[in-house]
């Protein structure tokens, strides 16, 4: 699977997003511009330490990650979209991708994707979710339906052991 970010803007959420695709095993896609540094320096003031493990990817713009991309299926990630995630299929190679916190994907992008914008059913009183917490709940929904191929599916307690043991 493939996240992407479209002009994130909040470092924070960037951060959570890209250890939730490392502890997935998901590519993210960064498009530009960014709202903050990638430097070794602000990611180790970050936290970030996973971020070495992380298989990342920038782009100038849309443009050029379109011209790299040429032939992928893109789901657009949207509050304006009339399908929900969960009703739809995801492929293994797929791309999932968010806007940027302040004004999510630009319309002039959306339009050309109409029938693959899918969005987070929510109470209308709500602009939209957090972004990090949006690309959780559809990214795992995309790896539910691929039976969360080579993630790990049980784990063990460290001193102790399970009744049915």
């Amino acid at each position: 699977m493939h996240i992407v970010l479209h002009q994130p803007e909040i470092p924070a959420n960037t951060g959570n997003i890209g250890r939730t695709c490392v502890a997935t095993g998901t590519s993210l896609h960064l498009i530009e511009p960014l709202g903050f540094s990638l430097s070794e320096k602000a990611l180790k003031r970050a936290g970030m330490d996973y971020w070495k493990d992380l298989d990342v990817h920038t782009y100038m713009n849309f443009e050029e990650f379109r011209r790299e991309h040429p032939d992928v299926k893109i789901w657009m990630a949207t509050t304006k979209a009339k399908h929900v995630y969960s009703d739809v299929e995801f492929g293994p190679d797929d791309y999932i991708m968010f806007g940027k916190e302040s004004a999510g994907i630009p319309e002039e992008i959306l339009v050309e994707y109409e029938k693959t914008c899918i969005r987070i059913p929510m109470e209308p009183a709500i602009r939209s979710l957090n972004l990090s917490n949006s690309v959780a709940v559809v990214l795992y929904e995309a790896l539910r339906q691929q039976n969360f191929a080579s993630m790990q599916l049980e784990g063990e307690l460290h001193r102790l052991h399970w009744s049915g043991e």
